[in-house]
C-alpha cells in the first residue's frame, strides 16, 4: 500500500487530500475562493495567494485527520508545481518542502494538467461506455492506452494524444482564450455571476442553442486541414456584437435590457464551443485509433460538453465526478503515485513553474 498526501494551490483552491495506490481517497479537503473573487469577476493573484496562505496549513491538517492518518504514516508528498498563478503556487510549494524536510519524506513536484488527466484514475470514477453506461458506471473499467485526452479548465484547453502513464503527446491547444476563460469573460457580459460555467449552463437550460449564429472556429493548417488548435476570442467578441447589435446602449458591466434574450445567448453560445471541442477531440480519436476518450478539468463538468461527446463518439467517454472536476488535491496525489512508483524524485531545491507545458 502507497500512501500519498497532495497539495494543490495553483490558482484559487486550498486543497489537500490523501489517496492510496493511486485509486482510492482517503480525504479531500479543498477550501473555495470562489465568493472572495466573485467581486472582482475572476481571480485576483494576490488576494489568492494570501488567503492560500492563511488556510493551507488547517487544510493540510484536516486531510490527514479524515484520513486518519499522520503524517509518519505518509510514503511521499505530491505538490502542484506549476502551471498556474506564481504567487498561489509558491505557497503549496514552500509548505510542502517543509513538511517533506522535516520528516524526511519524498517530494514530487507535479503538473497540474497531468493532475487534472489522473483524476480519471480515481475511485469511483464516472463514465459512460457505449452501448450500456449503466452498467459501466456500476464499476471501474482499466483504461487501456492509447487515449485521447480533452483537458478543458479556466486556464487550458489541451488536446493530447497519452501512450502510457507520463507519456503525452500534444495534438493542440488554445492560441488565446481557454474554454473556461471564454465561459467566464461570456457570463459576465451576460451579466451572470461568476464563475461564468456553471451560470451560463443553468441560463442555456432556458434557451434555445440555435436561436443565434455564432461562429465555430475550426482553425486550419498550412495545407488547409483542419488542425487540433482551439480560438475562443473570436466567440466571445461575437456575444458582444450581438448584444451590441440587439441594444445599441450596451456597454459591459452595466445592467442589461430587460429584453435581452439571455438564455437564448447563453445556450448559443456554450452550443458554439461544445461543437468544436467535441468535434476535434473525436476526430482526434479517430486518427490516432484511441481506445477511449477522456475528459478533464473544470469545464468538463458541463452538462451539454458531457452529453454530446457521449452521444457523437463511437468509443468510450470517460468524465471524473463532478466534485473532482475542479482543482483539487486527490488528483495532484493521484498522479504522484504513478510518478512515486517509477522512481521519480525532485529535489527540494526546484521553483514552482506557472508557465509548464505538459509534455
Amino acid at each position: 500500500m502507497t500512501v500519498i498526501l497532495g497539495v494543490e494551490t495553483s490558482c484559487d483552491e486550498t486543497a489537500a487530500s490523501v489517496v492510496v495506490d493511486g485509486r482510492e481517497i482517503r480525504s479531500n479537503v479543498v477550501a473555495s475562493q470562489v465568493d472572495l473573487h466573485a467581486q472582482y469577476g475572476g481571480v485576483f493573484p494576490e488576494l489568492a495567494s494570501r488567503a492560500h496562505s492563511e488556510s493551507i496549513y488547517l487544510v493540510i491538517g484536516e486531510a490527514l485527520h479524515r484520513a486518519g492518518i499522520s503524517l509518519q504514516e505518509i510514503d511521499a508528498i505530491a505538490v502542484t508545481q506549476g502551471p498556474g498563478l506564481a504567487g498561489s503556487l509558491v505557497v503549496g510549494v514552500n509548505m510542502a518542502k517543509g513538511l517533506a524536510l522535516g520528516s524526511e519524506l519524498p517530494l514530487i513536484g507535479i503538473n497540474h494538467l497531468e493532475g487534472h488527466i489522473y483524476s480519471l484514475w480515481l475511485s469511483p470514477p464516472e463514465y459512460s461506455f457505449l452501448p450500456d453506461p449503466i452498467e459501466a458506471v456500476k464499476r471501474w473499467v482499466a483504461i487501456e492506452f492509447p487515449v485521447i485526452v480533452l483537458i478543458v479548465s479556466g486556464g487550458h484547453t489541451e488536446l493530447l494524444l497519452m501512450t502510457g502513464h507520463g507519456e503525452y503527446k500534444r495534438l493542440g491547444g488554445t492560441i488565446d482564450d481557454a474554454a473556461g476563460e471564454a465561459f467566464d469573460k461570456v457570463g459576465r457580459l451576460l451579466g451572470l455571476p461568476y464563475p461564468g460555467g456553471p451560470s451560463i449552463q443553468k441560463a442555456a437550460e432556458a434557451g434555445n442553442p440555435q436561436a443565434f449564429e455564432l461562429p465555430r472556429v475550426w482553425l486550419r493548417g498550412d495545407h488547409g486541414e483542419t488542425n487540433y488548435d482551439f480560438s475562443f476570442s473570436g466567440l466571445k467578441t461575437a456575444v458582444l456584437r450581438t448584444l451590441q447589435n440587439l441594444d445599441p446602449t450596451y456597454k459591459p458591466d452595466t445592467p442589461l435590457h430587460p429584453d435581452i434574450p439571455v438564455a437564448d445567448l447563453a445556450a448559443s453560445f456554450q452550443a458554439a464551443v461544445v461543437e468544436v471541442l467535441v468535434g476535434k477531440t473525436i476526430r482526434a480519436a479517430e486518427e490516432f485509433d484511441a481506445t477511449e476518450i477522456l475528459i478533464a478539468g473544470g469545464v468538463s463538468a458541463n452538462a451539454a460538453l458531457r452529453a454530446a461527446m457521449i452521444e457523437r463518439a463511437k468509443r468510450p467517454v470517460r468524465v471524473p465526478p463532478l466534485n473532482l472536476c475542479t482543482d483539487n488535491a486527490a488528483m495532484i496525489a493521484a498522479a504522484g503515485y504513478y510518478r512515486y512508483v517509477t522512481g521519480e524524485r525532485s529535489n527540494l531545491e526546484f521553483d514552482v513553474l506557472p508557465s509548464w507545458p505538459l509534455t
